[in-house]
Parts: C-alpha cells; sequence; structure tokens
C-alpha cells in the first residue's frame, strides 16, 4: 500500500516540480491549488501526509492547518516564502510538523518527508508496522498488503508480542505468558500449532517469511534486511 501525499500550492510549477520529485521516490501524490480545494480534497481521501503552502487563494495556509488539526492527526510539512523566525514558530505551535523556507532543495524536502512519516509511525501506539504487515490494536485487524487476516485472540497475541520488537528472540512461556495471560506449563504444542496457523495465514497475501523459530530458545521476527 503506497504512502498517499497531499501537495497544497497555489504555483503550478512548483507543485508539479514536487510531484515528479515524489512519484520518483515511490509516493502516490495528489495535488490541490488552494486551501479551499485542499479541504475538499481531504474530505473524500485519506492522506499519509500534507505539504502545504502558506500564502494560498480561497483560504489561508494557516487555516488550512488549523482545520486540519481540528479533524486529523496527518503530518503537515509547511514550505513557504516566509521566512520570519515568529512565523515558523507559530505554525510549529499550531501543529505544523515541520517547516521548509522556499527556495529549497527537493532531496531535503524528500528527506523530511521521511522523517516526518518515520516519526508518524512511532507515535502511533494504536498501530504496529513491520514491512508489509500492519498490526491496528485498537480494532484489533490485521493487514498485509491491504488484504485482512482473520486472527484468533492469541494469534493476534502473538504476532503483535513478535513485531512489537523484532530483533528479540521471545522464549515459549513468554508468549504464553502475553498471549494467554495465565501460567505457562510447558504445553509446546499448543503454541507450535498457533505458530503454524500464523505462518499459514500469512502466506495467504505475502511469500515472505515472517516468523523464524529460534531452535531451543523460542520465536522470533525475521529481520528483512
Amino acid at each position: 500500500m503506497s504512502t498517499n501525499i497531499l501537495i497544497v500550492d497555489d504555483d503550478i510549477n512548483i507543485n508539479n516540480m514536487i510531484k515528479e520529485s515524489l512519484l520518483k521516490a515511490g509516493y502516490t501524490c495528489t495535488q490541490a491549488f488552494s486551501g479551499s480545494e485542499a479541504i475538499l480534497v481531504m474530505k473524500v481521501q485519506e492522506f499519509d501526509l500534507v505539504i502545504l503552502d502558506l500564502m494560498l487563494p480561497g483560504m489561508t495556509g494557516e487555516n488550512v492547518l488549523k482545520e486540519v488539526r481540528e479533524k486529523q492527526n496527518v503530518p503537515v510539512i509547511i514550505v513557504s516564502a516566509k521566512d520570519e523566525l515568529d512565523t515558523r514558530v507559530d505554525l510549529l505551535l499550531m501543529g505544523a510538523d515541520d517547516y521548509l523556507t522556499k527556495p529549497f532543495e527537493l532531496k531535503e524536502l524528500e528527506a523530511r518527508v521521511q522523517v516526518c512519516l518515520r516519526r508518524g509511525k512511532v507515535e502511533n501506539d494504536d498501530v504496529l508496522v513491520y514491512e508489509e504487515i500492519i498490526l491496528d490494536r485498537k480494532n484489533h485487524e490485521v493487514k498485509i498488503n491491504d488484504n485482512q487476516v482473520s486472527l484468533t485472540r492469541q494469534e493476534f497475541k502473538i504476532l503483535e508480542l513478535l513485531i512489537s520488537c523484532p530483533k528479540k528472540v521471545f522464549t515459549k512461556q513468554e508468549i504464553y505468558d502475553y498471549a494467554w495471560d495465565e501460567y505457562y506449563e510447558g504445553v509446546d504444542k499448543t503454541i507450535n500449532v498457533h505458530i503454524s496457523n500464523i505462518r499459514s495465514k500469512i502466506k495467504k497475501y505475502t511469500d515472505k517469511e515472517y516468523i523464524e523459530t529460534v531452535w531451543g530458545i523460542g520465536f522470533k521476527i525475521f529481520t528483512i534486511s
């Protein structure tokens, strides 16, 4: 599932330049050329990040940011020719995640986009993301490549534990204590069956092997380079 970025800038050349750069970087882009258009687009589409100019027709970037912050927690990067310190500080206090002064280098914008997106994933405690796997704790859902994976309560808890710390090897006792909320009595077969079921369900939607057996210890998520 590609990352969808909304670019809001009334300067067609700048808007197109940013779009072309981000498309080459592998992102999906939607363009808006006024503040009011941006608000309308955001009512019908979900975005992972917004790149927002300030001096816009229809509605200023400041008002767009204010309205977005009242309804959403999407990361917003301000790009503007306004370079006054007070302006930058005010926008950051209003809820902007970053501020980049025009003119800017596209490579720097790409880097700031990556940082904001990474920060957003880390700060969202309800969602764990690892490679193709998205685990939503709040809604008790798991998706792989936008496909819903049906897991039992224990299967969900096991996968949640493994993804929460990819480099750690979890013993069978740690897995059992977490997933069953009761004392582990050496029931290896129960854990092995649940691990096997998770693997089978994951394999329906990806060719990657995600759960690694560490013989004599337990299980871990494969660290994929």
